[in-house]
C-alpha cells in the first residue's frame, strides 16, 4: 500500500468515526428530548384526566339532585389510568403534587361508591351527596393547583386574586351552577382560602350600609379610620407654671441659691380681651425693635412774645434812686491837648 493510498484511508477513516459519534450525540439528545415532551405531556394528561372525571362526577351529583339519576349503574366508577402510568415509572415530576391527586381520586371513588350503595337500597342519598360535594369542591382547588402553580401546596403557593381562579374556571367551562344549591366558584376560592392560599382582596367584613353605620370611638380605638385624636394644647397659664416649676427645680438643685419669697396674687379673669392682650404683650416683646442711635435735639428759637399780649401793671412802678457814683465822670484833660 502506498504512502498516497494510507493517507486516504486514515482520512476516510476518520470522517466516518465523526460522522457517527456525531449521529450518537444527535440520537441521544432527541432521545432525551423526547422523554422531557412526553413526561410534559403525561403531566398535561393527569390534569385533563382529572379535570374529565370531575365534570362527570358534577353531572351524576347534578342529575341525582333534580332527579333524573335513579339507578346505581348511572353512576359511573373513577379511573384514572393516566396517573398510574406516570406513578409506574420513575419521572422528574412532582411526587407531592401526585400524591395529593392520587388522595383525591381515592375519595371520589369511596363518595360514589357511598352513593351508589345509597340508591341499590333506596335510603336517603343527601348525607352521601353533600360529602361528594365537598370533595370535589377540594378536588377541583387541587387540580386548580396542578395546573397554575405546577402542583405546590396551598401555603406554599404564591398569593394570586382571586378573580385569576374564577378566570381560570371560566376558561375550563366550571360554571357556577352546575350544583345547586351553591356558587361553585365561590365555594373554591374559600376552599383555597381555608388551605392556607394568599387570595386578594381579602373577603368583605361589612357591608357598606354596616361599615359606615359604626360608631368609632378614635380616643379609644387605636386602628380607627382617622386614628387616635390629637392632644389638646396647654392654655398659657398652665405653660407658664410648667415653666417656673423647671426653673425652680433648676434652682433648688443649686446650692448658693437664695430663697425667693413667692406671693401670690389673684387669678386673672380669663376672657377673650385678657387673651389677646396677653397675646399682643407677647408678640410686642417677641418682636420689638432695636432702637435708633439718639441724636441731640437742635435748639429751637424762643417764641416772641407780642407786645400786645403783654399785661400792663395797674400799680405805678417804684421810683429808682439816682446813684451818684454810678453817673460817669469826665476825664480828667490830657497835657497838651487841644481843646
Amino acid at each position: 500500500m502506498s504512502d498516497a493510498t494510507f493517507e486516504t484511508f486514515l482520512v476516510s477513516g476518520l470522517l466516518v468515526l465523526i460522522a457517527a459519534i456525531a449521529y450518537l450525540a444527535w440520537s441521544a439528545w432527541r432521545w432525551v428530548d423526547r422523554e422531557r415532551d412526553m413526561e410534559k405531556r403525561a403531566m398535561d394528561g393527569v390534569g385533563y384526566e382529572l379535570r374529565h372525571n370531575l365534570k362527570r362526577m358534577m353531572t351524576e351529583l347534578a342529575g341525582l339532585a333534580n332527579g333524573s339519576v335513579k339507578r346505581d349503574f348511572e353512576l359511573v366508577p373513577v379511573v384514572h389510568p393516566q396517573l398510574d402510568a406516570l406513578l409506574s415509572r420513575p419521572n422528574e415530576a412532582d411526587r407531592g403534587g401526585l400524591t395529593v391527586i392520587r388522595g383525591n381520586y381515592n375519595e371520589l371513588s369511596a363518595h360514589k361508591q357511598s352513593l351508589r350503595a345509597a340508591l341499590a337500597s333506596h335510603s336517603d342519598i343527601d348525607r352521601p351527596a353533600n360529602v361528594a360535594v365537598d370533595a370535589v369542591i377540594g378536588s377541583l382547588a387541587t387540580l386548580y393547583l396542578w395546573e397554575e402553580h405546577k402542583g405546590c401546596a396551598a401555603e406554599s403557593a404564591r398569593s394570586t386574586r382571586s378573580w385569576d381562579v374564577r378566570d381560570w374556571m371560566k376558561a375550563n367551562k366550571f360554571h357556577a351552577n352546575l350544583l345547586p344549591g351553591l356558587h361553585l366558584r365561590d365555594q373554591v376560592v374559600e376552599r383555597l382560602r381555608q388551605d392556607g392560599m394568599t387570595l386578594t382582596p381579602k373577603p368583605l367584613t361589612y357591608t357598606a350600609s354596616e361599615y359606615f353605620a359604626k360608631q368609632y370611638d378614635r380616643k379609644a380605638d387605636p386602628n380607627a379610620p382617622f386614628w387616635k385624636r390629637k392632644k389638646k394644647k396647654e392654655p398659657v397659664e398652665e405653660a407658664a407654671a410648667a415653666a417656673a416649676v423647671v426653673a425652680d427645680t433648676v434652682e433648688t438643685n443649686d446650692p448658693v441659691a437664695a430663697p425667693e419669697t413667692v406671693t401670690e396674687t389673684a387669678p386673672a379673669r380669663e376672657g377673650p380681651e385678657t387673651v389677646e392682650a396677653t397675646e399682643t404683650v407677647e408678640t410686642a416683646a417677641a418682636i420689638e425693635p432695636t432702637p435708633p442711635p439718639q441724636t441731640e435735639p437742635a435748639l429751637e428759637p424762643e417764641p416772641k412774645i407780642a407786645a400786645a399780649e403783654t399785661p400792663v401793671p395797674t400799680s405805678e412802678p417804684e421810683p429808682v434812686e439816682s446813684n451818684v457814683e454810678s453817673t460817669p465822670q469826665s476825664k480828667p484833660p490830657t497835657p497838651g491837648a487841644v481843646h
